[in-house]
């Protein structure tokens, strides 16, 4: 009934908006846009009617420019193409704005996963102290990264933000001076973006969305569970950030970038609260406590435009001095008004969000190889010789000494204190070791700190191994093991507090192993860490390296989080949202209050309200093993494929990801113009099936491993899993939200071709197989029916980049065939990446 309800109020406040605002759209004069509002229904419609009936996009563009206009050279129909395209992408805005604009009238206070909904639960089960004794030592942590998956120029992002906040108010004269600034406005960027650029992309948020946004769940949280004996801690809710930090997703970054973007961190949290400060002091205007409020704005004022010290507890302190002449002297008026900007303070400190530093093991083991032969005078030793060696060193290396990677290795170390001085500890506090399969790596970089001066106690970092492939998954534990026993790892741990972080990657793991396999291999090495971490007195915490496509990780989130049982700790639930997610989950106000809440109460609900559903019994494992070692044999064979490699080189967009003005994430790992499977990156590796509509990360292999249960007269027993148990029942879900963002029509013409017809066709099969099981598995008549606001959505927005779609595979054909200005074609394979990205809001 309330699904019923909810789809009937998306149809009338997006649906219906969308046709009204879009024919406004149409009918506005943009420069050297003409007609194409009139022209675009036609390709649209074309392109639906002529993949159904099997047309390639080649004939049904060149039937479009035919039947619908008179353009008679290559040169005008491209120019045509490219303003199509340039159209579409402001739709996809436009939609997105509206949809997001819509977000609080069709989310309620009390909806599944809210902190409202939690009390009202736990008063009902007479849970309420437990879940205030879960909230004492429990935390949330977003890490924002930069990864290009979001198009947007930032000029872009606030004409969004403009055009969402007045199509809540239904301004249409705001909204049609919007739209036409939008009609005239850029979406690319002309250069490269900086990581200094990246960066500054996402302080924008967390100073315009999240300062308020995770303030105000703060003071709900607080409001709704705090008592006399409770009182909430300050780091309930964290952020993190990647960009200027994470070496390994953006090649650009140096020492220099790190230390700049701590300082814009520092720096734009201070602004935030210099310009909250104003707020209070409006209210707080009585004598004694105006001259502290005073004093504390002028000394923000120095910190932030003469670059002097000043810490969170200095803040503080002034804010305390205030308290108590307001309660002393003024009746406590708008007290509250106080003690939330001082909860903020609490909150972000004067780092805003934990800078994290991140690089790949086998670049540091170069460093290390290097750094031992410079000091030692020779290379030829062990591994566990040359750290053990490189530990014992107590005087400094000076980086000068060497050169490119490692000289900006060693300064990236020597700068941590300095950082930390400014941004306080959880400015930044750990360093994450991407592809860590052996102890070698996470030693390493302990011997790093040494080499720079380092002493044991003055470490204030944590060393976060990060296991992504199956080979590192499946190692995780003996690594672990022995590093907890290590007598030098194991007193650093002691020093942090017995805490370990461990990350643990979908992206490289579906890469490597298939959906259901790597999400299983993720389940149980959470499971084999927990119990080993637990045995040797280790609090453990997992961050998980969460995309945006369920083929990475995403997809339901909540569900996810509130899936897992007792044997996986929970101590803290910490994940990346990356890209285009951040502007589709945590984007505006109402929707990062939202989904921050929605995370924080899958943690603690996970605890608190037993659920047998969450507990996997040992035939259920059995049946889980089954089925992931089968889709896993599947999803192996297919990489195996001979024309595996050159279908993804050759077909798809895989190659145009470089080409892109974007900061971060090359195409693949590594030199050498051989493209290897393991050398591919993870969000061009899935974002490329997501733009030819195959979406084959999220699914192959799933299907299949069902039927094989069938076959065998044993689905029943699949059945009774998928109704049984929560995170069997996730799985299925977000692989079926993957399946529902698919379109083979757009690829049938590859079914005749000589070199990859035969292997479309065993993709396209293992689509319908997988479609038709997991209709059959749920009782489903269609795909997402469970959650018709997201199936909605989706339709709307596929029907918008259908056009779009065409044209890049029309493209990609021409250049495959050498027609024509290859040099053209390829710029429109480029561009439409970008509006079918953002329209897809998590392909990649």
């Amino acid at each position: 009934m309330i699904h019923d309800q909810r789809a009937e109020k998306f149809r009338q406040i997006v649906e219906n908006k969308f046709q009204i605002y879009n024919s406004l759209f149409m009918s506005l004069p943009y420069d050297k846009m003409t007609n194409i509002g009139m022209l675009l229904p036609f390709l649209c419609e074309e392109s639906k009617i002529g993949y159904e009936a099997g047309k390639t996009p080649e004939e049904i563009i060149e039937e479009f420019f035919k039947n619908h206009t008179d353009l008679q050279t290559e040169e005008q129909k491209t120019e045509l193409l490219f303003k199509i395209i340039q159209y579409i992408e402001r739709q996809v805005v436009l939609f997105d704005s509206i949809e997001d604009a819509a977000f609080p009238n069709l989310h309620s206070e009390s909806d599944n996963g809210t902190v409202t909904n939690m009390y009202e639960r736990s008063l009902q089960d007479h849970k309420l102290e437990k879940i205030r004794e879960k909230l004492k030592d429990f935390a949330v942590k977003v890490v924002f990264t930069a990864h290009p998956t979001q198009f947007y120029p930032n000029s872009v992002q606030r004409i969004l933000h403009d055009l969402r906040n007045a199509i809540t108010t239904d301004s249409i004269t705001n909204i049609d001076m919007l739209l036409q600034q939008l009609g005239k406005t850029p979406f690319v960027n002309k250069e490269k973006p900086t990581p200094i650029d990246e960066a500054l992309s996402i302080i924008y948020y967390l100073r315009y969305v999240y300062y308020d946004s995770i303030g105000e769940l703060f003071t709900k949280i607080k409001t709704t569970f705090e008592n006399n004996h409770f009182h909430l801690h300050e780091d309930l809710i964290q952020l993190g950030f990647w960009p200027g930090g994470d070496r390994d997703g953006n090649p650009f970054v140096t020492a220099d970038v790190t230390k700049r973007v701590a300082e814009e961190l520092r720096s734009a949290i201070l602004k935030a609260y210099y310009n909250n400060l104003k707020l209070v002091r409006r209210r707080l205007s009585f004598r004694g406590v105006s001259e502290v409020l005073g004093q504390l704005s002028a000394e923000l004022y120095t910190a932030i435009f003469r670059n002097e010290k000043i810490e969170a507890e200095d803040i503080i302190k002034r804010l305390n001095e205030a308290e108590k002449i307001l309660v002393e002297q003024h009746n406590s008026l708008f007290i509250d008004v106080l003690v939330n900007f001082r909860d903020r303070v609490k909150i972000f400190g004067t780092h805003f969000a934990t800078l994290d530093v991140r690089q790949d093991s086998r670049i540091h083991q170069k460093v290390i190889d290097e750094v031992f032969a410079k000091v030692f005078g020779n290379a030829e030793a062990s591994y566990e010789e040359k750290y053990n060696k490189l530990i014992g060193i107590n005087e400094k290396i000076n980086a000068d000494d060497f050169e490119d990677i490692v000289k900006d290795t060693l300064l990236t170390v020597s700068q941590i204190t300095e950082i930390q001085e400014l941004n306080g500890s959880r400015g930044m506090n750990r360093y994450i070791i991407s592809n860590s399969d052996a102890v070698k790596d996470v030693m390493n970089v302990y011997a790093f700190f040494k080499v720079c001066g380092y002493q044991d106690e003055e470490i204030n970092m944590d060393i976060v191994p990060l296991f992504e492939t199956m080979e590192g998954l499946a190692n995780a534990e003996n690594v672990m093991n022995e590093l907890y026993q290590n007598p030098v790892y194991k007193k650093h741990l002691a020093k942090r507090g017995n805490q370990q972080t461990i990350m643990l990657g979908f992206s490289d793991g579906t890469k490597d192993g298939g959906y259901l396999k790597a999400n299983w291999e993720i389940y149980k090495a959470k499971e084999v860490l927990t119990q080993l971490s637990e045995q040797n007195g280790i609090k453990v915490v997992f961050f998980d390296g969460r995309g945006g496509p369920p083929a990475r990780g995403g997809g339901k989130t909540h569900d996810f989080y509130a899936s897992q049982g007792k044997t996986i700790a929970n101590n803290k639930i910490e994940l990346t949202i990356q890209g285009q997610t951040i502007t589709s989950i945590f984007g505006n106000k109402e929707q990062a209050k939202y989904n921050f809440e929605q995370l924080l109460t899958a943690g603690v609900e996970n605890d608190v309200f037993k659920n047998a559903k969450k507990e996997l019994t040992e035939k259920e494992r059995a049946l889980i093993v089954e089925l992931a070692d089968i889709s896993y044999q599947k999803y192996s064979d297919l990489k195996a494929h001979p024309m595996f490699v050159p279908y993804l080189q050759e077909m798809s967009t895989l190659e145009y990801y470089g080409k892109t003005n974007i900061g971060s994430r090359p195409s693949k790992r590594g030199g050498g113009n051989e493209l290897k499977f393991e050398d591919l990156r993870a969000i061009p590796f899935v974002g490329s099936w997501a733009q030819l509509k195959q979406n084959v990360p999220g699914f192959f292999g799933f299907g299949f491993a069902m039927q094989k249960m069938k076959e065998q007269g044993r689905f029943e027993e699949v059945r009774a899993l998928y109704k049984g148990s929560d995170f069997f029942k996730t799985l299925v879900l977000n692989s079926m939200m993957s399946m529902n963002k698919t379109y083979f029509p757009l690829t049938y013409y590859i079914k005749n071709n000589p070199k990859f017809g035969a292997f479309w066709n065993v993709l396209f099969d293992e689509y319908s197989l997988s479609k038709e099981i997991m209709l059959e598995l749920t009782g489903f008549k269609m795909l997402q029916e469970e959650d018709p606001l997201s199936r909605k959505s989706v339709k709307i927005r596929e029907k918008i980049v259908l056009p779009l779609l065409s044209i890049q595979q029309y493209a990609l054909m021409k250049i495959q065939k050498g027609e024509g200005n290859k040099e053209a074609y390829e710029k429109l394979v480029t561009r439409s990446l970008f509006g079918n990205i953002n329209a897809s809001r998590n392909s990649a």
